[in-house]
């Protein structure tokens, strides 16, 4: 190419680009197509079609998604916070997953069950106690924590989570077809999807521990990373640290860490609220729970709230599909009323709650 030919092809080059940096200056150039929103009735196929709480939940992500909207609420401040036991992981079987999980270790397994503490054993005795009777002494959840953390004292996270993985694999007593680690509510799941799809963070808030719920959500349908996972604390240690506290032990690439043994909170209540303050930082706009312990959360999130904010709350009426509880999902309809929260009837308002291949005993 001669150079008066390669000087020209330059100018030409050099044109095509300025005029390129032009348009887009004047917002007309080249765009990609803005994503579709992701249709509400589509995602929870797995509502009934007279599913009130379906329809106010569409109408709102329909509302705070819509640029320009008086709604409009910008995609960091979209945080949805979820309970998970009893919102979207099966409650009562006979109960809560890390009280079986505390059972089991502390009276059925062969390997601990002797090395088991008089405190561990009493305490999953009271929970086998509540199991029969449906009624515990006070302080119960206190102590079920504190007697998780010493049952597994000195495990690394990691085997920590290996034991659950296959606690999870054991078969649920009161459901033909299901597993301990696959009792999530489907139509639950298909809410997490549709909020996920419409760029809210979606936050696990549990009163079980964290490391459990980590566990329980570790290789699952529900796609929430660890640093979303908040719930009742126990403490970590250094193997070597022994009584040395934290501000006076350094950490070396000989270190690992493994659980301390002690219990430090047990997340429910106003403690949940404290502690979305404390991780999250940004007020939620929506929260989903099932009792009294997400009472303060559904307050806190729909509580002088800049951005317009839903709580819903599940109601355990199916007593054919799934352990529920007549007279506790009463007075949730109740409490829905009176705080003016969102009420999800597991009965009414899904067509299905494990899958077409779960039934109950």
């Amino acid at each position: 190419m001669t150079q008066n030919k390669w000087k020209t092809s330059t100018i030409v080059v050099s044109c095509l680009l300025t005029a390129v940096t032009a348009f887009y200056a004047l917002g007309v150039g080249w765009k990609t197509a803005p994503p579709e929103k992701v249709s509400g009735d589509t995602a929870l196929s797995l509502w009934t079609d007279n599913a009130e709480a379906k329809d106010k939940l569409i109408a709102y992500v329909n509302a705070v998604t819509e640029e320009g909207g008086a709604d409009f609420i910008p995609t960091e401040n979209r945080i949805a916070v979820f309970d998970l036991d009893g919102t979207l992981f099966c409650e009562t079987d006979p109960n809560y997953f890390d009280y079986t999980l505390l059972v089991h270790r502390v009276l059925e397994d062969k390997e601990y069950s002797k090395k088991a503490t008089e405190f561990e054993k009493s305490v999953a005795q009271e929970i086998v106690t509540l199991n029969e009777t449906g009624k515990s002494e006070k302080g119960l959840e206190v102590r079920h924590g504190q007697a998780v953390a010493s049952a597994f004292k000195g495990m690394t996270v990691g085997e920590f989570n290996d034991y659950i993985q296959k606690f999870k694999k054991l078969p649920m007593p009161s459901y033909d077809g299901m597993k301990r680690g696959e009792g999530f509510y489907k139509p639950m799941l298909q809410v997490v999807e549709y909020l996920q799809a419409n760029d809210f963070t979606v936050y696990i808030v549990s009163g079980t521990d964290r490391f459990i719920v980590r566990g329980i959500l570790y290789d699952s349908p529900l796609d929430i990373p660890n640093r979303q996972i908040i719930g009742s604390d126990e403490t970590l240690v250094a193997p070597d640290q022994g009584d040395t506290p934290g501000l006076n032990y350094v950490y070396d690439d000989n270190d690992k860490l493994v659980l301390g043994g002690e219990f430090i909170i047990k997340n429910l209540k106003m403690n949940k609220v404290t502690v979305i303050a404390q991780e999250i930082g940004v007020q939620p706009v929506l929260s989903f729970g099932n009792s009294s312990g997400d009472a303060s959360m559904a307050e806190y999130v729909t509580s002088n709230n800049p951005y317009k904010s839903l709580a819903f709350m599940l109601c355990c009426d199916d007593l054919a599909r799934e352990n529920g509880n007549a007279e506790k999902a009463q007075k949730m309809f109740d409490s829905c009323k009176e705080f003016d929260w969102v009420p999800i009837s597991m009965k009414n308002d899904w067509s299905t709650i494990y899958g077409d291949g779960v039934t109950k005993k």
